[in-house]
C-alpha cells in the first residue's frame, strides 16, 4: 500500500477512535432516523476546498454536490446521465433542504481550463465540455475588464461560475417554485483558499461582499 493511501488508513483509525466516538450518538440517530440536512452545498471537487472543514460542520449538516468548478448545468431532460442534476433533485425533492449554497473558490483549475480553452493541448474532453457553460461569462469578463490584470479577470470568472450556477438553478421548476414560495433560498459564496476569506453575493448591488 502506498504512503499516500496509508495516510488515509491512519486517519480512519484516528477517526474511529476519536471523532466517531464523540459523534456516535448523533451518527446513530442519523442512521435510525435518516439524514435531514437543511443545507445543500454545490462545491468544486478541488482537494483544497473541503466544505465540512471550512464550515466546521457535524455529520448530517450538509448534503454535498461536488464537481469541476462548482457548476450547476441548466435543466436538460434528454434521458441521459446527469449526476449533478440528480443530486440536486434528491436534495430539494427528496430531503427538502431549505438552502442551496453554490461555493466558488479562488485558484480554480476548472475555471483556468475554460479560460485557456483556445490554447490548451486538447488533453481534456469531458472537462472542456463541462466548463464550456462558462464561455459566455468569460466573454463578458473580457469585454468589460479589458484593462484588468490576469489575476483580476480570473477572479471575476471564478465568481461568475457561481452566478452561472445560480442562474441555472432557476431553470429547474421545482427549485424555482420553492424559491418563489419562500421554501428555498439560494446563496452564492466565494472563498479565497489562500486567505480563508469568505464572500457572499449580494444580488441588490451585484457584488460579492466579505462575510464576518
Amino acid at each position: 500500500m502506498s504512503a499516500s493511501v496509508d495516510k488515509l488508513i491512519d486517519g480512519y483509525r484516528r477517526f474511529r477512535a476519536g471523532a466517531f466516538q464523540d459523534s456516535k450518538p448523533l451518527i446513530q440517530e442519523l442512521v435510525t432516523q435518516g439524514q435531514r440536512p437543511q443545507i445543500c452545498v454545490v462545491a468544486c471537487s478541488d482537494s483544497r476546498v473541503e466544505p465540512a472543514t471550512l464550515f466546521q460542520t457535524d455529520p448530517g449538516d450538509l448534503f454535498m454536490i461536488r464537481n469541476v468548478a462548482n457548476l450547476v448545468p441548466p435543466l436538460e431532460e434528454d434521458g441521459k446521465f446527469h449526476g449533478t442534476s440528480a443530486a440536486l433533485e434528491f436534495a430539494v425533492l427528496g430531503l427538502g433542504v431549505k438552502h442551496v449554497i453554490v461555493l466558488g473558490h479562488a485558484h480554480c483549475g476548472g475555471v483556468k481550463a475554460m479560460m485557456n480553452a483556445d490554447t490548451d493541448s486538447g488533453e481534456f474532453t469531458f472537462v472542456s465540455q463541462w466548463v464550456s457553460m462558462l464561455a459566455a461569462a468569460h466573454r463578458r469578463v473580457l469585454a468589460t475588464m479589458s484593462s484588468a490584470s490576469e489575476e483580476q479577470r480570473t477572479r471575476a470568472c471564478e465568481q461568475n461560475s457561481v452566478l452561472v450556477s445560480l442562474e441555472n438553478l432557476t431553470t429547474f421548476p421545482w427549485v424555482r417554485d420553492r424559491v418563489q414560495s419562500g421554501e428555498l433560498t439560494l446563496h452564492g459564496w466565494y472563498v479565497d483558499i489562500a486567505t480563508a476569506e469568505l464572500m457572499a453575493y449580494n444580488g441588490q448591488n451585484g457584488s460579492f461582499e466579505p462575510v464576518g
